[in-house]
């Protein structure tokens, strides 16, 4: 594997991690103890069954949490906290040979983390305003899916993998935002209709002046 494939693959892992971080951190976990790959000295920590175990119950609790309405944000913001650390460390336990982690690759990992768990936050905070839950059952599918599908390209196909994780990031967020904001725009109209008073459409009637002799 060449250096540019391991410097996508730890920007990879630090966006995925904004995004689903335990579903990461197991799913690179996983692939290092099935030997699908062989993980930097950095990174085998999380081949320990303490790691998997923990990263992969709380990948079901996530799971669940992000499927309802308010909850998936009150989650999104506690989780800013274990995000944001994680990419860092898995960008920089990715690029490390020998297992000491740079601090440039850490906070520019951190960096990658935040703006991917921006996206996703402030995407599902559009979708609660809301009132139907679908639309976050949809979302969060989806990210299941982009996050899994990338994961398992990551390491035979990097490029393809980044490219399709930001891609669909994106692509999805500026969708919810463009929905978002039709539907405010049609809610907007519909009250002004209702708010219109209905004299403002009728004739004068009676308060007309006669006609000059």
């Amino acid at each position: 594997m060449t250096e540019a494939h391991v410097f996508v693959i730890g920007i990879l892992l630090a966006w995925l991690a904004g995004i689903r971080v335990y579903l990461t951190v197991f799913g690179v976990g996983m692939a290092g103890l099935m030997g699908w790959v062989d993980l930097p000295p950095a990174l085998q920590a999380t081949e320990s069954w303490w790691v998997l175990g923990t990263s992969g119950a709380l990948a079901v609790a996530e799971f669940f949490a992000d499927k309802i309405p308010g909850v998936d944000s009150i989650w999104d913001l506690l989780q800013t906290l274990a995000r944001v650390p994680a990419g860092a460390f898995l960008a920089a336990a990715t690029l490390s040979p020998n297992g000491e982690l740079s601090t440039g690759v850490l906070a520019a990992g951190a960096g990658i983390a935040l703006t991917s768990h921006g996206l996703k936050a402030g995407t599902r905070a559009l979708l609660n305003t809301s009132p139907e839950p679908a639309s976050n059952w949809v979302a969060s599918f989806a990210e299941d899916s982009v996050v899994i599908g990338a994961l398992a390209l990551a390491f035979a196909h990097p490029w393809l993998a980044l490219i399709f994780v930001i891609s669909a990031s994106v692509i999805g967020a500026l969708v919810v935002w463009l929905v978002w904001r039709t539907l405010w725009r049609g809610l907007k109209r519909m009250f002004a209709s209702a708010d219109t008073p209905a004299s403002a459409t009728s004739t004068p009637g009676d308060h007309s002046l006669p006609p000059a002799p």
